[in-house]
């Protein structure tokens, strides 16, 4: 595969891999709406995001866990900026981008690429695959006079046959359809993808598939991810940090060895012991199991205090007074990023560790 040479005003050269990215800092987003309430019209607040910080350096994978509805996708929405923020701050490269005009947006577009759910309805059914990826190289003006050649290069990259540029979609199996997506977001050599969900719609064979070509490519290419995802198992084996969302907030975050092995969060245990336990099948008894009670709240009016106490087991009176902030379980951050190599924070009054809720992964042979 070819590469260009990046001429573009502020990039960053010899960047090393410590070098922070993207930084989101109590970012939110709120959908005002009115709806009849008997006779009266009333005037109410979703929020989508509510409030939550993080970060990305180059060549990391951050992995957004989370029940539907928690937010996951509006945050990518957000990052990307294919919707406007209600609050808080996204900067790129040093550079604040919350609330920047469309026209002042393409540059960010090349280095911020997005990897949709559906391979299916995001693809242009009307053009083909060699429309499809050569328009975003006319639009930044890469290639010039060879989109043909680099058209063919990504469709050998992402494992798919360069002869096939002339195809439509149709003619494609959904696993293709999103290889064809990744090839996409690919074209313009961005710094940040963006994958929400890029697997949940494909059948089981082609997801590990579809995730050992992204895994290849973040190594060969140096990308970082933010990747969305429902399959704990599959972040897991993806991502370096974790970040558990519930109803607009992140309430875990942390080094994915801490998340897995001692999570401190009740809600972040409970999904965890609900993931499959294929050594049961093996005669290894099962692991604990927490089951919660009643649905999630509504985002038009969350619980006050802790979102997660009409749910939580450990709640009590403090629980419903004071929200609890997103903070290390022991007061000296420093000491505890020393001494366990890596950040670990949750937002619980009460964090305790729990170390039976996942299997352990066989070593490969």
């Amino acid at each position: 595969m070819s590469t260009a040479t990046d001429t573009r005003p502020g990039t960053p050269t010899g960047a090393s891999s410590a070098e922070t990215l993207l930084t989101v800092k109590d970012l939110q987003r709120h959908f005002p709406f009115r709806e009849v309430q008997g006779l009266k019209m009333v005037s109410a607040t979703v929020r989508a995001v509510d409030g939550i910080s993080f970060e990305v350096r180059q060549g990391q994978t951050l992995g957004l866990v989370g029940e539907s509805g928690c937010g996951k996708s509006t945050t990518s929405r957000l990052i990307t900026r294919l919707d406007e923020p209600t609050g808080g701050s996204i900067t790129f490269e040093g550079r604040d981008i919350t609330h920047l005009k469309e026209s002042q947006l393409r540059g960010i577009r090349r280095d911020v690429q997005m990897i949709f759910q559906d391979p299916y309805s995001s693809l242009n059914p009307r053009q083909t695959v060699g429309a499809i990826l050569t328009t975003p190289l006319r639009v930044h003006g890469l290639h010039k006079g060879k989109e043909r050649q680099r058209v063919q290069e990504l469709l050998e990259l992402v494992g798919l046959n360069p002869e096939h540029i002339n195809r439509y979609p149709s003619e494609f199996s959904g696993g293709q359809r999103q290889r064809i997506g990744i090839a996409r977001a690919l074209a313009v050599e961005p710094k940040l993808i963006i994958a929400d969900e890029p697997v949940s719609a494909l059948d089981v064979s082609i997801q590990a598939q579809v995730m050992n070509l992204l895994a290849k490519l973040r190594d060969e290419l140096d990308l970082a991810f933010i990747f969305v995802a429902h399959d704990l198992g599959i972040v897991r084996h993806f991502c370096d940090q974790v970040a558990v969302m519930y109803l607009g907030k992140i309430v875990e975050y942390g080094d994915k060895k801490k998340i897995y092995e001692a999570p401190e969060h009740p809600y972040t245990q409970a999904l965890l012991s609900a993931a499959p336990d294929i050594n049961v099948a093996r005669g290894v008894a099962p692991k604990e199991r927490i089951r919660l009670v009643g649905d999630v709240p509504s985002p038009i009016d969350p619980p006050s205090g802790c979102r997660f106490r009409t749910r939580c087991w450990k709640a009590q009176e403090i629980c419903a007074q004071q929200e609890p902030p997103l903070v290390a379980a022991e007061s000296d951050v420093a000491t505890r990023r020393r001494r366990e190599g890596g950040l670990h924070l949750q937002a619980c009054h009460f964090p305790e560790a729990k170390t039976d809720l996942v299997a352990e992964v066989p070593a490969e042979a």
